[in-house]
């Protein structure tokens, strides 16, 4: 039950429509003052009446019922109080019987999201860098799917450019085919790296690089057959990681997609009058908003990736009609998001104000940065296998009985890393600790993860329950029901401002909650055999919220730890 919006529909605030009053509804900094709190400032001026004095009307002529048993004035606020024994049977019912659908809505029912996140570079590294991209994106798309959007995921794949001249140069000059097949990526990214060594030494290697592109452009059958075996390779590679992650795309159109599809652009852009010659390069001049240009041609005439994005914009938006469009690209490229967005909106597409650049910060390790071509990588591989290393230690030595320990540690390591990246806001930079992540006892997945175990547990052991009928419900329990009651509202949220730490936060917060429930209240030993019930429904409930939470993040739990 919204029992904002029950507490809305009976309160009368002056001019102010039932919307209005439900915007201005939120809790109170304390809960012993209420459940829920609505400010009375904004009426002061229209009423010409003292807040103070508007709460203390409100809340006498409010008509309390079975769901609000009180309303009181305190200061300038009405606050209101509900029904602890009706919240905790409502929340109890809708969470058992929705159970691993609790906390979604139809909400986006007809609309389709596109999301462009991870976007790999062909024949170059997955490493920690991709992190927050792939994982971001990915519980973006799963987000909106559970709230009824229809997310088309797109992996925008980096497979166009010099770079690929430079590895068929470097293939035919040291490769061995066999030696490619075993190694995958890190074999060819070991070939990338000697190119420029070498080619510090011989720039004429430069020259051989481009003509081998010039090559793949012309359909040169050789050069296109090494460059897709290349991206066979890469896929085969990054595919098994986002198998690991739980990753998953609708479309895999990339760079070269779009080779057919920017002239028509460039068209239209002249033809509008847009395209402005500057040194020998078309550009759009945006100076009018505070902008430098944006280069649609180099003077040698080739396109820019500005001229490709607005030509995958305009093909997504004419193929999937989409309500939104997200970037999940770091925050670094915020003004080539502003630029082509700005001259879409130019070209006259209304639809320019629904792209939006989903920004985030950078993920480092702890021992510094890196770099491709001088061949410093952190290949995301290597961080995941370790803290599966690292989870299977601490497992065996907290349990060392325990069965299927590297499935466990699997899930838990994996869990990690993700919740990891996702746990701060979306904006921050992020240095990984393997020690911070897998910390058992901290704000991590692995806590919450223990705390499902631990439900579960306790589940096992009860062997079933009767149907909870609780006539009290303590302080602890209270305070479990409420966050339980919390979770959709998190997650329209999460999903309104695209920061799935909402969801991270609040899987460890009910994991604490509940934790202090687990210790303060006898559940199996219960005096009473309405409260044992009541108190196995809340333990079972907080399970499936927390299932739920971190399934959205792409994390799975295991059944014992």
């Amino acid at each position: 039950m919204d029992f904002k919006r029950h507490i809305a529909a009976r309160l009368r605030a002056g001019e102010l429509t039932q919307e209005e009053i439900y915007s201005a509804i939120a809790l109170p900094p304390n809960t012993e003052m209420g459940d829920y709190a609505f400010p009375c400032f904004r009426l002061a001026k229209a009423l010409r009446k003292a807040p103070a004095l508007i709460a203390q009307e409100i809340a006498a002529s409010y008509p309390v019922d079975e769901v609000v048993t009180e309303a009181s004035a305190v200061g300038a606020y009405v606050n209101f109080r509900i029904d602890r024994a009706f919240w905790a049977r409502q929340t109890l019912t809708r969470i058992l019987t929705e159970r691993e659908k609790y906390g979604s809505s139809d909400e986006g029912r007809g609309k389709t999201v596109c999301i462009d996140y991870s976007s790999v570079n062909i024949a170059k590294p997955f490493h920690i860098g991709h992190l927050s991209t792939t994982v971001l994106g990915s519980a973006l798309y799963k987000l909106h799917k559970f709230l009824g959007y229809t997310p088309v995921g797109i992996n925008h794949l980096g497979d166009y450019g010099t770079q690929f001249g430079k590895l068929i140069s470097a293939y035919k000059r040291w490769g061995s085919r066999s030696v490619i097949e075993q190694g995958g990526l890190r074999a060819l990214n070991a070939l990338y790296v000697r190119f420029h060594e070498e080619a510090e030494k011989d720039p004429s290697l430069n020259d051989e690089a481009r003509a081998f592109f010039k090559k793949i452009e012309e359909k040169d059958p050789e050069s296109v057959a090494l460059f897709e075996w290349f991206k066979e390779l890469t896929l085969k590679d990054v595919g098994r990681i986002y198998d690991m992650l739980d990753v998953h795309f609708d479309s895999w159109a990339g760079e070269s997609f779009y080779n057919d599809k920017m002239e028509p652009v460039v068209d239209e852009l002249r033809e509008k009058g847009l395209l402005v010659e500057s040194e020998g390069a078309q550009i759009v001049d945006l100076s009018a908003y505070d902008m430098p240009p944006c280069i649609i041609l180099r003077s040698d005439g080739a396109s820019l990736y500005a001229t490709r994005d607005i030509a995958a914009a305009v093909y997504r938006k004419n193929t999937y009609d989409f309500y939104k469009c997200l970037y999940v690209v770091a925050y670094q490229q915020n003004l080539h998001f502003r630029q082509f967005f700005k001259v879409l909106e130019l070209m006259g597409k209304e639809w320019a104000k629904d792209l939006v650049h989903v920004a985030y910060g950078m993920v480092s390790l702890e021992d510094g940065s890196m770099s491709t071509r001088k061949g410093r990588v952190v290949y995301l591989e290597d961080v995941i296998q370790k803290c599966i290393e690292k989870a299977s230690a601490v497992i065996a030595e907290k349990n060392p009985d325990l069965e299927n320990r590297a499935e466990v540690a699997k899930t838990v390591g994996v869990g990690a890393v993700i919740f990891g990246a996702l746990y701060n806001n979306k904006i921050k930079d992020i240095t990984f600790s393997y020690d911070k992540v897998l910390n058992f006892e901290g704000e991590t997945s692995c806590y919450v993860q223990y705390t499902c175990a631990r439900a579960r547990s306790v589940l096992e052991k009860a062997g079933g329950y009767a149907a909870p009928a609780a006539a009290s419900v303590c302080p602890q329990e209270f305070e479990l029901v409420k966050r339980l009651a919390d979770f959709p509202a998190t997650l329209h949220d999460a999903l309104e401002k695209y920061e799935p730490c909402y969801v991270a936060r609040y899987a460890v917060d009910l994991a604490q909650v509940f934790n202090k429930f687990y210790f303060d209240c006898s559940i199996l030993n219960a005096e009473e055999e309405g409260t044992r019930a009541f108190r196995l429904a809340l333990t079972e409930a907080t399970l499936i919220t927390l299932k739920n939470a971190l399934g959205l993040l792409g994390i799975g739990v295991p059944e014992k730890m």
